[in-house]
């Protein structure tokens, strides 16, 4: 009899008897185990390049960056996405993050919704999802129907699509043409991957949206010029980068900061001013 293949996500933890361990040997215990993921994430920077790339030429040419999710992986999707607007200064539409579940499921967990084979593209429908965009399923184990299917579905329709996951040849994966496969090996508690699997995506998405919103130009040097000035804090922060950048006193940056309401555009009309 063929016996089943155990995948990465779901290999027995290294460690045993978590009950007996102290305080203090737990948390040493996880953070050994923490340290291995960005050694993980390094093995796969090629992929994440390629990846990367083809976002930028989508969003370049009008297309938009989808992120398809189920449990943790969903709502780190959804994490990412959301803070790319007031972050990068983008329409609110160009990063969208879908949950298994709808929204409830941010919060907390919907029952079997992971397990549909349909939801997942009718969710990209809702979007009006075209050709000229680009969609990341993420899932740790590469099995989740919802994200596989809809992946699947989205490559009969010719949408180009992507992947971040923990296992090797998963169905999320081989519906993919983008594929950052990241093997972070057992986790601490046996298949919890809310731990190493989730700080591996988590990682691996600020690394991708932060990449491609530079190449788009959203930051100069090495500032956030487009951020939304939400708060005061922002407020603040946009003043002493206009301060710094134009060499002039903090009165004048908040001035131009409140008559442009964006650290780029009085730059910009600065400048122009004073060639």
């Amino acid at each position: 009899m063929k016996k089943s293949r155990v995948t990465s996500t779901e290999q027995t933890s290294y460690y045993n008897n978590l009950e007996k361990m102290s305080v203090s040997r737990l948390l040493k215990s996880i953070n050994k185990e923490d340290k291995t993921v960005p050694q993980a994430i390094e093995k796969c920077i090629p992929s994440i390049e390629r990846l990367v790339k083809s976002i930028v030429t989508h969003l370049q040419h009008g297309g938009r960056l989808f992120y398809l999710g189920a449990g943790t992986s969903g709502r780190l999707g959804i994490v990412d996405a959301s803070e790319c607007p007031p972050t990068f200064g983008v329409p609110k539409g160009q990063v969208v993050g879908l949950i298994a579940g709808g929204d409830i499921a941010i919060r907390q967990a919907v029952e079997f919704a992971e397990d549909s084979l349909t939801q997942g593209f009718r969710d990209l429908q809702q979007h009006k999802i075209s050709t000229k965009d680009m969609v990341i399923g993420i899932a740790a184990s590469g099995a989740t129907p919802y994200v596989a299917a809809a992946l699947k579905k989205c490559r009969e329709k010719k949408i180009t699509t992507a992947c971040i996951v923990c296992n090797k040849k998963s169905a999320v994966a081989a519906a993919s043409d983008y594929r950052v496969e990241c093997i972070v090996g057992s986790e601490f508690i046996t298949g919890s991957t809310r731990m190493k699997a989730g700080t591996a995506q988590k990682l691996i998405l600020n690394m991708i949206s932060t990449s491609v919103m530079i190449k788009l130009g959203h930051v100069k040097g090495n500032k956030m010029v487009d951020m939304q000035l939400s708060n005061n804090k922002l407020l603040e922060r946009g003043t002493q980068m206009i301060m710094q950048e134009l060499n002039i006193n903090k009165k004048e940056a908040m001035q131009l900061l409140q008559q442009f309401g964006r650290v780029r555009s009085a730059i910009d009309w600065f400048r122009a001013q004073n060639k």
